[in-house]
This record gives structure tokens, C-alpha cells and sequence, in this order.
């Protein structure tokens, strides 16, 4: 047996096990278990989950698109995007601004979008000449005589700089994750979001929001842009969480000032865009499931709840020998270690302490992802204080297990 610290790849947000969303499955399978949504035909689990999800989501984003998966919903955003700005007779607006870091996919789109280092000379970037790259917002590794508030501002000028060397009509779009989470579990400083988005609006840029991990309860709010960090975005991009992980399916969400320019009557212009699954009805069925689970069980503000206490007790653990730095929002959160405390110099690589460290909590019971220098936890939501304490201990024993063991490979 083992307590999930990691929620599959941060998406079994329910838990597993649950009965209610095996019998959707089934019972859609008998009653309809696919056809296309092309060529004006739908089927009524999408139609009820796209009602949903508007009612869900922030301000004026009332229409969905589906996919399979957070990679190629990112793809979609992109590309609607791009079409947006066409038909607005601007289609010289293609860059997409993203950040070191960011983490958007693996198709070959979202690894573009991506910035992380992956230490592999066979990972390519295909378009870098559409996708610039600004800084990640790491308050931890930002120099030690910066404030917040002037890392902050220098993150928001580096933006505005970018804006002039490419030109607000050259800019498509502005893509982030609240908090980033492959990238390293970064959460922002007070205010980043804020700036970023009226900078973007101010040069009509559109925002992206990508929720993927963010949404449906993570951070204890169905959408977290608005509820968690104040920012209305154009687009929301979804997936993960919006099943529970127990069948795949990804979404788009944006906005109707979008949809109401592409709308526009123009002969021959039509947004060719779709696939195969597209709002594939059991994956529709299963997602309405679970959003009724997250509402009737009150699961967002379990979270608000217990996730506190989860930063809290995790927290607890920064005098262990290597930890650095705990850091993240309640059910996302991570550990990063270090070879020295004050300096925050990181350890060799080939020591490879996450995966030592995962290693051993697997040994006593505990999934964690090793993560680089970090450990990541992500577990399901339904997580109670006893639970928490179970999988604190268990990290905090193998942190201290494999520590002797760096120390000694060290000198």
C-alpha cells in the first residue's frame, strides 16, 4: 500500500476508487459512447459540461473547446490566437511571450512553449523564432539584496522591454501558470500576475492562463486566476483535474470578445480546428461527475483548509540537512535541496538526491516525484490532517535516511 504524495501526475484530484465516476463511464459507454463533433453534431455530456465550465470559469469565458490532454489544449490556445489576430486584419501578431522555466507540453508546440532546462542536447525547440522566453519568477533564487517588490518590478520591466524590441503588433499572446509546476513549483511574487496581465492589455496582448495543474480545486477554487491571483485572463487552458485523471480530456477555454470576432460573417474564413475525441462524451460524462463530487463534498474548501496545514507542517522540515527551500500553495507544493544553505549552491547532478530521497519514501510507503534537485507533492485532494502528518513523517525520516549518504559522497 502505498499514500499517493503526488496524485498521479497532479490530477487525481478526487482520490481513487470512486464507484460514482467508473458507473458514468459505463452507463455513457451503453448510451453513446462516441461520435464526431464535426460538421455541426455534438452530443448532450459536451454540451452540459461546456454549460459547466462557463458557469465555472471567470468574467466573459464562455466557450469551450476539448482535447485530450493540457499539451494539446495549449496548442489549441494558441492557434485560436493566431486566427483571432487575423481576422482583426492583424496577422503579423504570432510571437507567443512565455518564461524560462514554464512548463506547456510535449507536443512539439508545448515544448516551444516550455522553458525548462532539460539537460539533454536531443530536446530541440522547433519554433523558437515564434516563442520568446522572459525570466521565471523565482523568489528564491532572485539575488539576495532584491526585496520582493523590486524582483517583482524588474521581472515586469524585462516584459516591457521585450514588448518594444519585438512591437506590440508582432505579440500574439502572453501564456503562464499561475503557479508553475514542472518548472519547479514556482509561486510568483505578490503582484507579478497583476502587471503582467494589464501590460498585456494595455498593448493587446491576449493572456493565457494555463491551468492545467491550477484548476479544479488544486489551489481551492475551481479556477484559480481570478480567486487565487486576481487576474481575469482571455483564455484558461485545462485538463488534469478536470477528470481526476480517470479518463483523459483537455480544455479551452476563452473568452466572448474572442469568439465574437471569429464569429464574424466573412465568406470562405471558417477556424478549422478539431480532433478526433473532441468533446468525446464519456470523457464529458466523467469530468460532470466530477465536478459534482468537487462541489457536493465541498472539496475546494477542504483544501483551503487542510491545504493550509499541509504548508504549514511541510515547512517544518527546512532544518533538515540539503533542504533549501519548501515552498508552493497548498496542495502543490515542493521540496528543493541544496549543497549549501546560505549560498543556495546546488548539489552535482549525478548525485541525483530527489529520486535517493524518492526512493526511500517509496521504501516506507510514500510516492513523491523527483524533480531535478526537487521533490514534488501533489496529492489528492481528499487528503485529511492525519494523512498529512503521515506523508511529513515519511519525507522527513528519508530526508534525514539518505543524508549521510550525500555527505559522505560530498567529502
Amino acid at each position: 500500500a502505498y499514500l499517493d504524495g503526488i496524485g498521479g501526475m497532479w490530477c487525481v484530484n478526487v482520490g481513487y476508487g470512486r464507484s460514482e465516476i467508473a458507473e458514468v463511464m459505463a452507463r455513457q459507454g451503453e448510451l453513446m459512447p462516441y461520435y464526431s463533433t464535426f460538421t455541426d453534431t455534438t452530443n448532450v455530456p459536451a454540451v452540459q459540461l461546456s454549460a459547466k465550465l462557463a458557469e465555472l470559469a471567470p468574467g466573459s469565458i464562455n466557450n469551450v473547446m476539448y482535447s485530450c490532454s493540457g499539451s494539446a489544449a495549449n496548442d489549441s490556445a494558441v492557434r485560436l490566437a493566431h486566427y483571432y489576430h487575423a481576422r482583426r486584419g492583424m496577422p503579423g501578431k504570432k510571437h507567443i511571450i512565455t518564461r524560462r522555466s514554464a512548463y506547456h507540453g510535449s507536443t512539439y508546440l508545448g515544448i516551444s512553449l516550455s522553458g525548462r532546462d532539460y539537460r539533454n542536447p536531443g530536446h530541440v525547440h522547433f519554433v523558437d523564432d515564434i516563442v520568446q522566453h522572459l525570466s521565471a519568477p523565482n523568489t528564491y533564487r532572485r539575488p539576495d539584496d532584491l526585496s520582493l517588490e523590486a524582483f517583482r518590478d524588474q521581472l515586469v520591466a524585462e516584459f516591457e522591454s521585450k514588448i518594444q524590441e519585438l512591437g506590440a503588433d508582432n505579440i500574439a499572446a502572453f501564456i503562464a501558470e499561475p503557479i508553475m509546476g514542472a518548472g519547479g513549483v514556482i509561486v510568483p511574487p505578490p503582484g507579478y500576475l497583476q502587471e503582467m496581465r494589464e501590460l498585456c492589455r494595455k498593448n493587446d496582448i491576449l493572456y493565457i492562463s494555463d491551468e492545467v495543474v491550477t484548476a479544479f480545486g488544486r489551489l481551492g477554487h475551481m479556477f484559480s486566476s481570478l480567486d487565487e491571483f486576481g487576474i481575469q485572463p482571455d483564455m484558461i487552458v485545462a485538463a488534469k483535474g478536470i477528470t481526476s485523471g480517470y479518463i483523459p480530456l483537455g480544455a479551452t477555454l476563452f473568452s466572448d470578445e474572442i469568439i465574437d470576432v471569429i464569429s464574424e460573417p466573412d465568406e470562405g474564413a471558417c477556424f478549422e480546428h478539431g480532433f478526433t475525441y473532441s468533446g468525446h462524451p464519456v470523457a464529458c460524462a466523467v469530468a460532470l461527475k466530477n465536478i459534482e463530487i468537487l462541489e457536493s463534498e465541498s472539496i475546494c474548501e477542504h483544501v483551503r483548509d487542510v491545504g493550509d496545514y499541509f504548508e504549514q507542517q511541510l515547512r517544518t522540515l527546512v532544518d533538515l540537512p540539503y533542504v533549501g527551500d519548501v515552498r508552493g500553495r497548498r496542495f502543490m507544493m515542493c521540496v528543493e535541496y541544496v549543497a549549501d544553505k546560505k549560498t543556495k549552491a546546488q548539489l552535482p547532478w549525478e548525485l541525483d538526491i530527489s529520486r535517493r530521497i524518492s526512493d526511500a519514501c517509496e521504501e516506507r510507503g510514500l510516492m513523491v516525484r523527483p524533480l531535478g534537485h526537487l521533490d514534488v507533492l501533489s496529492p489528492p485532494l481528499v487528503l485529511t490532517r492525519s494523512d498529512i502528518d503521515e506523508l511529513v513523517r515519511i519525507l522527513g525520516d528519508s530526508i534525514e535516511a539518505v543524508a549521510p549518504d550525500i555527505r559522505a559522497a560530498l567529502n
